[in-house]
């Protein structure tokens, strides 16, 4: 009976020596493993692992990428507007080591970074006026890469064993008190930029519509002298053809503008007095 619980006794110190003996690797994880507070080893790969038991014990760090957002935070414009600033910063291990000897953890190492970039987005956003941040047109792109490269440098001069991957600027905001101002102004230069707008259609109306009355009046001026120049050789031609005809038989051409001139003549039955030897009368009388 001794035997056997001797025997019981040592499995369970060997199951116990066993299991402090072993540690598993997951998947998006790196484990390190800690001897009197130094990392002797450094386990990247997942699977079943094995350290001395009682001496060595195992930390584990986040292999991944790491999402850190900052508390929305008041910070003065350029031109002394105060501002609230949310933003998030993407960042990863890079070296378990160094983050072990200098951070130690994940929530001191997301307080530093935190403390970098609220410095590095104050600097930048004091060098900027409010409209400048807050335009369509302004340089936001340009901003978040700086700000990613001054915390990125400082990281990397501190040793901390992490990398800067992206740091960007969620939110821009006013407080309560200081919106309505700005609204009204942003409103107003709105209206400011519409009325510009509107002018130059006014004045490119003009331009379109004076462009075409000149052109309608070149072109009625045109089409008139090309009427009074067709009407003039019509009429030329008329003549021509008319002296031509009359030049074959002047006697009958006599007659005929005789017969003309009593067309005028004779127009609301007037009463005429005519000589007995006047053309006319000789006409009317057959004696001629």
């Amino acid at each position: 009976m001794k035997k056997w619980i001797t025997t019981g006794i040592v499995v369970v110190l060997l199951i116990i020596v066993a299991s402090a003996s072993l540690f598993i690797v997951n998947e998006g994880e790196v484990k390190v493993v800690l001897k009197f507070g130094e990392a002797v080893r450094i386990h990247e790969e997942p699977g079943i692992k094995i350290k001395i038991p009682f001496i060595e014990n195992v930390s584990s760090l986040p292999k991944y990428q790491k999402v850190s957002d900052s508390q929305p935070t008041t910070i003065m414009t350029k031109d002394k507007k105060p501002i609230i600033v949310d933003n998030y910063t993407v960042w990863r291990i890079n070296n378990s080591r160094n983050f072990l000897q200098t951070l130690k953890t994940v929530s001191a190492a997301e307080s530093r970074i935190g403390d970098a970039v609220y410095n590095a987005v104050r600097r930048k956003l004091s060098e900027i006026d409010y409209g400048n941040i807050i335009s369509e047109d302004s340089a936001r792109g340009n901003l978040n890469d700086d700000i990613t490269k001054e915390v990125a440098d400082i990281v990397t001069r501190q040793n901390y064993g992490i990398e800067i991957i992206d740091v960007r600027i969620k939110r821009t905001d006013l407080p309560e008190e200081n919106k309505q101002s700005v609204y009204n102004r942003m409103i107003s230069d709105r209206q400011s930029i519409a009325a510009g707008y509107l002018s130059e259609g006014d004045e490119e109306s003009r331009k379109i519509t004076s462009n075409a009355d000149r052109q309608a009046q070149e072109l009625m001026a045109q089409a008139e002298a090309d009427s009074k120049k067709i009407i003039a050789e019509g009429e030329q031609e008329a003549a021509r053809i008319y002296n031509e005809s009359y030049s074959k038989d002047p006697e009958f051409y006599k007659l005929y503008r005789t017969l003309e001139s009593y067309t005028t003549t004779l127009q609301g039955e007037p009463v005429i007095l005519l000589p007995i030897d006047s053309p006319y009368t000789r006409i009317l009388l057959g004696q001629e």
